[in-house]
């Protein structure tokens, strides 16, 4: 399945980006938990090179926890410092704590000149990763724009959570060529790519075989698939049978099968499920990283 996906914001927010980068003390770059590693911008890497930078694995409460974990000691070896996060009040004391901490070395450097500086940080990561969200737990109400699609946040936004922290909310960004179909795919679960772009048929038959790979039995039972071993479209058609979506003379509603699948994925009704694994991954040498669990 092919997607093709660069429109023209995504080259002024890498603009926006590097402009404003001049102005921040850290980062925060945000990931999903489900896909710790399709769901990280490679361009990030080079933008970001020397700045302080937090990972933060987020709808941790939809990914497999023992995999998270295993995505944590990675980061950890990688040299970077990581934690998962599930928009819980508790998890979010926590990044605030770790961001504090990162900031340590310039909160000193104000107080060694008598004076309280304020931290400026920047939270960067793929549409629909939960930029908003995160900031508006921080900020403990709603103070930016959120919604369960890409594209909502459209430019740089301050948000001054606390006396002595000011958070930068961008919008989400992606690289020029999703050359990795499968990565590309996989971003398309989550809903970092609008659905109208891509085949909604392909990329459902996808995800179902996928799922069926990692939770056989929960997505069988979920879809109520009676014969797991059919793919393609004969898969889509198993689940419309199964879940009743039938149009007139039976014939299966493919439509409504893909938005209830797609919809029921990332609402995380499969049960708590990760795609991506770090086993396969080679490890730098470096150990010394937190990771905050």
């Amino acid at each position: 399945m092919d997607i093709q996906w660069y429109p023209g914001h995504m080259a002024k927010t890498k603009r926006l980006l590097s402009t404003q980068l001049s102005k921040v003390d850290l980062v925060i770059e945000l990931c999903d938990a489900r896909l710790p590693l399709s769901s990280r911008n490679p361009a990030l890497n080079s933008m970001l090179a020397n700045k302080k930078r937090v990972l933060l694995l987020c709808k941790a409460d939809l990914a497999d926890p023992q995999i998270t974990k295993a995505w944590l000691a990675y980061f950890a070896r990688e040299g970077i410092m990581a934690m998962d996060y599930d928009t819980s009040p508790m998890k979010t004391k926590q990044v605030r704590t770790l961001i504090e901490k990162t900031a340590t070395a310039v909160i000193q450097r104000g107080i060694n000149r008598g004076m309280r500086k304020t931290v400026r940080g920047m939270v960067v990561g793929v549409p629909n990763v939960g930029k908003s969200t995160l900031l508006n737990r921080l900020y403990g109400s709603r103070v930016t724009r959120v919604a369960d699609r890409p594209g909502v946040t459209r430019s740089n936004q301050w948000v001054k959570v606390s006396p002595y922290l000011e958070i930068l909310d961008t919008p989400g960004m992606l690289w020029p060529k999703l050359t990795d179909k499968q990565a590309a795919a996989r971003l398309a679960y989550i809903g970092t790519i609008r659905d109208a772009i891509y085949d909604q048929e392909a990329l459902c038959i996808q995800l179902l075989e996928e799922l069926l790979v990692v939770r056989p039995q929960q997505t069988a039972d979920r879809f109520r698939i009676q014969n797991i071993t059919v793919h393609g479209c004969l898969l889509l058609e198993e689940v419309c049978r199964g879940r009743g979506f039938l149009q007139r003379g039976g014939l299966p509603d493919l439509e409504r099968c893909c938005s209830v699948v797609l919809d029921e994925f990332r609402g995380g009704k499969v049960g708590r499920l990760t795609l991506e694994e770090p086993r396969f991954l080679p490890a730098k040498t470096t150990e010394k990283v937190l990771a905050d669990e």
